[in-house]
C-alpha cells in the first residue's frame, strides 16, 4: 500500500492506492484559514493534526510502503530545528507584501529577477513574506531555524528531516542554470543575510522515515516529501513529455506545459518549475479565473451547480451574443498577463438574454481564458485535465471544443497525491526496492473529444475573445492611453 497525502489550501487529504494504482481509501479534513487586511494565515500545529489524522484513518493499522507528501505551494512557515510554529504560518493568499511587490516592479528589479530565474514575483510567494517579515517583523525570522513551505513542514515533523524539493525551492530563489539558491535573487530582495533559514534542496526528492511515534506510522516507514500539488497533479496525470499540458479546472485555472528550456527573455509572466530532469521544466501559467467566476454567475442568476450542465445543454454556441470576460478577482489577473486591474463584463446583453445565456457565456469565457494560457505556455501535444470543474461533461465538452483537441481526464482520485507517490518511487525505487507501472497509474478515466462543428464555431469566437480582452486592457489603463 502507498499514500499519497495532499496539503490543500483548505483540506487536506490522504489517499491509500494499492501496487496497481487502484485507490484503497480516501479520507479528507477541512483546514481553517485565519487573519483579516490582506494577511492570510494558517495554525500550523492545526495542519500537522489533520495531516497525521487523515493518514491514520487511510492506513488502518495497515503499515505502508511508503507515504509521499504534496501540498499547496508558496507561503512562508516558519518552524525551529524541531518543526515547530514560531509564529503562524503565512498563506500563498497573503497580500501583505503587495506594496513590495509593487516597488520591485517599478524598479525594474521584479523583471531583472526574471531573467535570472524564469518566474515572477508575487505577494504570496516566499522572497516577499520573508522580505516583509524582515522589514516589519524581524524576531520572527530570528527565531526560525527553516523558512519552508507546507509539505516540508509536514515531513519534517514526521521524519525530523530538513530539506525541500526544486519544484518548491523554484519560486523565487531558484537558479535554473545551477539548480541552487541564487546568491543574486536573495540579495536583490535583501535577504541575504537570511539565506540560511532556506531548506537544503534534494534534487531527487526529501527522504526520510518515521520514527514511530506518528499515529499509523511503524518506525522506519520511508516518507518522501514532494513536488508540490502543480507538478504533482502533472505527473499524476500522466503529463511528462515536452508539449503536453495539464489543465486543472478550480477554483482558479492552473495551465502548465511541459518545456525544455526556461524562457527568460519572454515577457514576465508565471513559473518556470524545475522538475528532476535539468531539461524538463513545468511552464505554469495559474490565471486568478476559474471556477469562481461560474460561482459568481450562478449566485447572481440563482442556478445551482447540478443545473449548469442542462443550462449548457439547452443554450446554442454563443449564448445568444452574450459574451463574457471572466477576470473577477479583486487583485485582477496574474496568467497569461499580469494587471491588477483586470475586471470582468457582459457584453452582448438586451432584454432577450436568459439565465442560460449568462451562464454559457461564463463558461466560455473561462474555456477561452484557459486556452489563452495554455497557448502563452506553449501546449503543442496532449492535454490532460482535472479538478472540480470537470465534474460537468457538457462543460467538458465545451473546453475540449474550444481548445480544438482531445481531453484526457486525469485518473481519480486525487492525481497530486498520485502523482506524488509516482514522483517518490521514480526518485527512491532501488532504496524502497519497489516499481511501479507508470502507464497503469496514469491510464486516463475517460477521454472527451471535440466536435469538429463547435472547434469551427469557436476558432473566431476564441479571436473575437482576444479582440475584447486587447480592447478592454487599452481600457483598464484609463482614458489618456485608450485613445
Amino acid at each position: 500500500m502507498f499514500v499519497g497525502l495532499d496539503m490543500g489550501t483548505s483540506v487536506v487529504k490522504a489517499v491509500a492506492f494499492a501496487e496497481d494504482g487502484t485507490a484503497l481509501r480516501e479520507e479528507s479534513t477541512p483546514i481553517s484559514l485565519g487573519g483579516q487586511g490582506g494577511h492570510v494565515e494558517q495554525d500550523v500545529e492545526e495542519v500537522v493534526r489533520a495531516a497525521t489524522g487523515v493518514l491514520a484513518a487511510v492506513i488502518e493499522g495497515r503499515p505502508p510502503a511508503l507515504v509521499s507528501i504534496t501540498g499547496q505551494g508558496d507561503g512562508l512557515w516558519l518552524v525551529d530545528t524541531e518543526g515547530r510554529a514560531v509564529r503562524p504560518a503565512l498563506s500563498w493568499m497573503d497580500g501583505r507584501a503587495g506594496d513590495l511587490v509593487a516597488g520591485w516592479m517599478d524598479d525594474g528589479t521584479a523583471h531583472h529577477l526574471y531573467r535570472h530565474t524564469g518566474n515572477v514575483l508575487f505577494p504570496g510567494s516566499p522572497g516577499p513574506l520573508m522580505a516583509w517579515l524582515d522589514r516589519n517583523e524581524p524576531r520572527s525570522l530570528d527565531a526560525a531555524a527553516t523558512a519552508a513551505c507546507c509539505k516540508d513542514v509536514i515531513h519534517l515533523r514526521l521524519t525530523g528531516e530538513r530539506g525541500t524539493d526544486l519544484s518548491d525551492a523554484s519560486v523565487p530563489f531558484l537558479d535554473p542554470r545551477t539548480r541552487a539558491y541564487s546568491p543574486d535573487v536573495l540579495t536583490a530582495l535583501g535577504l541575504g543575510h537570511r539565506a540560511g533559514l532556506l531548506p537544503p534542496i534534494a534534487t531527487t526528492l526529501p527522504y526520510g522515515e518515521a520514527p514511530g511515534h506518528t499515529p499509523g506510522l511503524t518506525r522506519g516507514t520511508p516518507v518522501t516529501s514532494g513536488p508540490y500539488d502543480l507538478p504533482a497533479s502533472a505527473i499524476g496525470a500522466g503529463v511528462t513529455e515536452p508539449g503536453d499540458g495539464l489543465l486543472i479546472v478550480g477554483t482558479t485555472l492552473a495551465c502548465q506545459v511541459v518545456v525544455e528550456r526556461v524562457a527568460f527573455e519572454d515577457d514576465p509572466v508565471g513559473f518556470h518549475l524545475a522538475t528532476a530532469r535539468p531539461d524538463r521544466h513545468m511552464r505554469a501559467l495559474p490565471a486568478m479565473t476559474g471556477t469562481v467566476a461560474l460561482d459568481w454567475v450562478l449566485g447572481l442568476t440563482g442556478a445551482t451547480h447540478d443545473q449548469v450542465s442542462g443550462m449548457l445543454d439547452d443554450t446554442p454556441r454563443g449564448a445568444r451574443g452574450v459574451a463574457a470576460l471572466p477576470y473577477l478577482s479583486p487583485s485582477g489577473e496574474r496568467a497569461p498577463f499580469v494587471d491588477h486591474t483586470a475586471r470582468a463584463e457582459f457584453t452582448g446583453l438586451d432584454l432577450r438574454a436568459s439565465r442560460a445565456d449568462l451562464v454559457r457565456g461564463m463558461c466560455e469565457a473561462i474555456a477561452f481564458a484557459a486556452r489563452h494560457c495554455l497557448e502563452a505556455a506553449g501546449l503543442t501535444g496532449e492535454l490532460a485535465v482535472c479538478g472540480g470543474g470537470v465534474r460537468s461533461l457538457s462543460w467538458l465538452r465545451l473546453f475540449a471544443d474550444v481548445l480544438g483537441r482531445p481531453l484526457r481526464v486525469a485518473r481519480g482520485p486525487e492525481p497530486g497525491a498520485r502523482g506524488a507517490v509516482l514522483a517518490a518511487v521514480a526518485a527512491h525505487g532501488p532504496r524502497l526496492g519497489r516499481a511501479l507501472d507508470t502507464a497503469a497509474w496514469t491510464a486516463p478515466d475517460a477521454v472527451v473529444d471535440p466536435d469538429p462543428a463547435g472547434v469551427e464555431f469557436y476558432e473566431q469566437a476564441y479571436a473575437d475573445y482576444l479582440f475584447r480582452v486587447e480592447s478592454a486592457r487599452r481600457r483598464w489603463r484609463g482614458p489618456a492611453t485608450a485613445r
